[in-house]
């Protein structure tokens, strides 16, 4: 049986576009580091129109929830 624990990710990568280039660190929750980089290439095509051609991802590394900078996930995350 697979560990379905939810894990905390922090994605690195840039964004270039011709009229934004942009590097980007995220945090996200995730089972895998698949559905991780999947989450961050809707979230950026959804709020800045970026193709996954675009996005271009540099680093994931699973971190612990007592790493988590994001305050709104670590609220999530039940840490203080």
């Amino acid at each position: 049986m697979s560990d379905i624990t939810p894990k905390v990710f922090r994605i690195r990568g840039r964004i270039r576009k011709p009229n934004l280039k942009t590097h980007f660190s995220k945090e996200v929750v995730a089972l895998k580091p698949e559905d991780a980089v999947e989450k961050i290439f809707a979230e950026f095509g959804s709020k800045h129109r970026a193709k996954r051609f675009q996005i271009q991802i540099l680093d994931i590394e699973e971190i612990t929830p007592e790493e988590v900078t994001d305050l709104t996930l670590r609220k999530m995350l039940g840490v203080a």
